[in-house]
């Protein structure tokens, strides 16, 4: 009787209503069902919480497991819903014995079979249609107690579901402090040696992902992700593979989209916008500047850096009026800035947009043919960083600093001081793609306007063997999810 009424209040199919009248939760009935093989001498089987949930659901179990819950409930593959009896038979005393036929309608079925001449079966079936949409209300006492008992079981159930997990107790804690070690590794260490080690954290973190966690685990971890993915950008650039750049810039913009952090998402398109510009895309790196855009903080220096970034790509692609726009839009970012800047990862930020206001003008005012303008703010950032603190030095920075300034000397007449910043900036400690891309555009301008200046030839000979030297062979697409 309880299963039946369950069945008719519940509408649940008729193997949960045959667990839940047993008092059972999908784990207890598992293992009920494991105990029952191993007291009858039954084969060992593989049954899971997922496959009972399943079978709940409508899948059909296979024959050997309708045998096997069929033993377990004492019944039959009709009595548990996997196949229809139309001949007579006992009712089973577990469901009402007011019907003769082995099958009892439910749900819809219910609700629409009536009998002409039995005007009380009509009436049964909207009580029992109102008693479904009225839940406990109109059950038994005894039943709705035993529902009732049954359904806190059940919450917990869904508890321990919620709170499953397969990571141990430290991993995200480790993960953050991982993150936080790369990023202060970044500049002091090869490019190479960093991204192999990075990778093989983004592979980790890929592994969790697929592996049993909570939701708010989940968040944590396609952050982490997407920041491992956000730092292999940049060392991808750094070596030279602008394609596995862009890829790992592209997941992390994902990752942070999936983790609903948009700070994240920011910083992924500032990776794009750098990355497009030296591969002279300056329509796609003002596009990831402004995509930056709509999910940087307001009041934050990353807002400060991607307007400087829409600058710069503006000037890329000849728009002097476009960059001064969006280098005035930088300026007065900065003056919003609060006077306690945010960190990220342990490290201030401030100096990223404060490099973006130094240094960019430069670099923009190079590529607009504005020589003068070049040379003074290149003489200004090249001071800036060199009165910056040992700890704080950025040797990639300062080589393109040179560079600009060089190229600025190279458009103004004067190659001896070009070619000698040139080389000045190839004796740098951190000599990256972006140093030994803009190298190449001194190399290139110089060649052009004094073809027959011997010390132009060794700078771009110098310029050649370095670059061959240091081209690693890397992926092309990031692992992540």
């Amino acid at each position: 009787m309880i299963a039946c009424e369950i069945e008719a209040h519940c509408g649940h199919r008729r193997l949960k209503c045959r667990r839940l009248a047993n008092g059972w939760t999908v784990s207890q009935a598992v293992a009920a069902a494991h105990q029952l093989v191993q007291d009858a001498g039954l084969p060992k089987v593989g049954l899971s919480d997922r496959s009972w949930k399943d079978w709940e659901a409508g899948v059909l179990p296979s024959p050997d497991y309708q045998d096997l819950l069929c033993r377990l409930f004492a019944t039959n593959p009709v009595a548990l819903g996997f196949a229809h009896d139309y001949s007579p038979q006992q009712p089973d005393p577990l469901w009402s014995g007011s019907a003769s036929g082995a099958t009892l309608p439910t749900g819809p079925e219910l609700a629409s079979r009536t009998s002409p001449d039995d005007g009380a079966e009509v009436a049964e079936t909207k009580r029992r249609d109102a008693v479904k949409l009225a839940g406990l209300a109109m059950a038994a006492p005894a039943a709705a107690a035993r529902i009732l008992e049954q359904a806190a079981a059940e919450a917990m159930e869904f508890t321990r579901q919620a709170e499953a997990t397969s990571l141990g107790s430290g991993t995200l804690d480790h993960l953050d402090l991982a993150v936080a070690e790369f990023n202060h590794a970044y500049s002091l260490k090869p490019p190479q040696a960093v991204f192999d080690a990075v990778l093989d954290y983004r592979r980790k973190v890929d592994r969790f992902l697929k592996a049993d966690h909570t939701h708010r685990q989940e968040r944590e971890l396609r952050a982490f992700a997407g920041w491992l993915s956000e730092l292999l950008a940049w060392l991808a650039h750094d070596l030279g593979n602008a394609r596995t750049g862009l890829a790992f810039a592209t997941d992390a913009f994902v990752q942070g989209r999936q983790a609903g952090h948009g700070q994240l998402c920011a910083w992924a398109m500032d990776a794009a916008a750098s990355i497009n510009l030296y591969e002279q895309r300056p329509a796609q790196a003002r596009e990831a500047a402004l995509k930056g855009l709509t999910e940087a903080p307001a009041e934050h220096p990353l807002t400060v850096r991607l307007h400087a970034q829409a600058a710069r790509a503006a000037a890329a692609d000849g728009d002097a009026e476009g960059f001064t726009t969006a280098f005035q839009a930088a300026e007065d970012a900065h003056q919003l800035l609060p006077p306690r800047s945010p960190g990220r990862f342990g490290m201030n930020v401030l100096p990223l947009a404060d490099y973006a206001l130094t240094s960019y003008p430069a670099t923009s005012f190079i590529w607009l043919g504005q020589a003068e303008q070049a040379r003074r703010h290149a003489e200004h950032a090249l001071a800036v960083y060199e009165a910056a603190p040992a700890a704080s030095r950025s040797p990639s920075r300062e080589a393109i600093a040179r560079i600009d300034l060089a190229l600025a000397h190279a458009q103004l007449g004067d190659p001896e001081d070009a070619v000698a910043l040139g080389h000045q900036a190839l004796d740098s400690a951190r000599v990256v793609d972006s140093v030994r891309h803009r190298a190449k555009d001194l190399t290139a301008f110089l060649t052009h306007r004094y073809p027959r200046h011997a010390a132009v030839e060794g700078l771009r000979e110098r310029l050649a063997t370095a670059d061959a030297a240091a081209r690693p062979t890397l992926p092309t697409t990031p692992s992540g999810a």
